[in-house]
């Protein structure tokens, strides 16, 4: 007699998705029309919300700074579901380290490409070998090997480990020439490492954000993200306690972000321990409240945008290197441009390629076409 199995299947919540999207919005130029009307009206809050939209240039934080550590805490915590899923399904250890670790090759050799397109496979000095794809697919490897082996308690432990060794690491290794603590856009330890040890281009020419040392803290928030995951997906939890245990986890974290800028300042280009602190919160806090909205007070349809983008985020990330959607947007409304005044000009055009962006991905969605790995 032959055994039947039982294949399990989560829930999918809407929240995740949307999330996910609202942060694709944002990379996909969700944001370029606020920050082209920077000084372009005499409304001060439109220029406090158009500086928002830019990175901070060494220590101090902008939103915009909070959208990449944004989307490394989504991975985790779809990654959290998936692996519960396919450990409930029987599915065995070696084959999810296999699936995940071709993953994240896949996802750094299309980081490679989309760096540095067209690649000069003969010029690997003109080549940047690390990107944002790279860093994802590292982490969401690294946060798999944890989630598999360990439980939400000692992960949390890992985390506090990894950033405290590197708070020590950056204020105890002396750099050559700079001494130890050295914190300044050329004095500090990541940029060392980078110049001493990464081959081809470096994003900041004498290192890169994206290099060796900073990987570790930024795997950080795909750990958290596997966290929240967890109380996301834990049936014995009320959905209003997973929305205040979320919501006191990221409460805790911003104010120990804080606490510790006052010595380590936040700085996204470093990823230092405090800008994970601070992020991983934010993240936490930005999951309780769409989770809230959308999947207990069941307010949905407004999500419905930012689901299309997020079921989608791989394709939008590429199509925006290869696809100019602007200049499209420019010369499908060049003859309507001209009733507007001219210093919103590049304003409206990138309201207009984001509309052609979520066309084409409703598009793909209407057609189920989803591009995953």
């Amino acid at each position: 007699m032959q055994e039947k199995t039982t294949v399990t299947k989560s829930k999918r919540l809407l929240s995740i998705d949307a999330l996910r999207g609202f942060d694709m919005l944002l990379i996909s130029g969700g944001g370029a029309f606020l920050y082209y009307l920077h000084g372009k009206t005499s409304l001060h809050w439109v220029d406090v919300l158009a500086i928002q939209m830019e990175h901070t240039t060494w220590n101090g934080f902008h939103f915009y700074d909070f959208i990449f550590p944004l989307f490394l805490f989504i991975s985790g915590v779809s990654l959290s579901f998936s692996l519960k899923r396919n450990r409930e399904n029987g599915v065995q250890k070696p084959q999810l380290y296999k699936k995940t670790f071709k993953r994240m090759v896949v996802l750094m050799l299309l980081g490679l490409i989309y760096k540095n397109s067209p690649v000069h496979i003969f010029e690997p000095s003109s080549i940047r070998y690390v990107s944002v794809l790279g860093r994802i697919g590292i982490a969401t490897f690294a946060t798999a090997v944890l989630y598999l082996n360990f439980s939400a308690t000692k992960r949390l432990f890992w985390v506090i480990g990894i950033l405290l060794a590197y708070y020590a690491v950056m204020f105890l290794i002396p750099v050559p020439g700079y001494g130890a603590g050295n914190l300044s856009f050329e004095g500090n330890l990541v940029g060392w490492i980078d110049r001493s040890l990464m081959p081809g281009i470096l994003h900041q020419k004498i290192y890169d954000e994206n290099g060796i040392l900073t990987q570790l803290p930024a795997l950080c928030l795909t750990i958290l993200g596997a966290w929240a995951g967890d109380i996301l997906n834990n049936k014995k939890l009320t959905e209003n306690r997973k929305v205040i245990n979320l919501v006191i986890i990221g409460v805790s974290s911003i104010v120990i972000g804080l606490i510790w800028n006052l010595h380590f300042p936040i700085n996204k280009r470093l990823w230092s321990s405090s800008f994970i602190a601070l992020t991983g919160g934010m993240a936490f806090l930005a999951m309780a409240l769409f989770y809230w909205i959308i999947d207990i007070l069941k307010y949905q349809k407004w999500a419905f945008f930012f689901k299309v983008i997020g079921m989608n985020s791989l394709v939008i990330y590429f199509a925006n290197q290869f696809i100019d959607f602007r200049y499209t947007a420019a010369r499908l409304f060049d003859g309507v441009l001209v009733i507007f005044d001219e210093r919103f000009h590049q304003s409206i055009i990138a309201l207009l390629a984001l509309g052609l962006v979520w066309l084409f991905l409703y598009f793909l969605y209407r057609n189920k076409l989803f591009l995953k790995i």
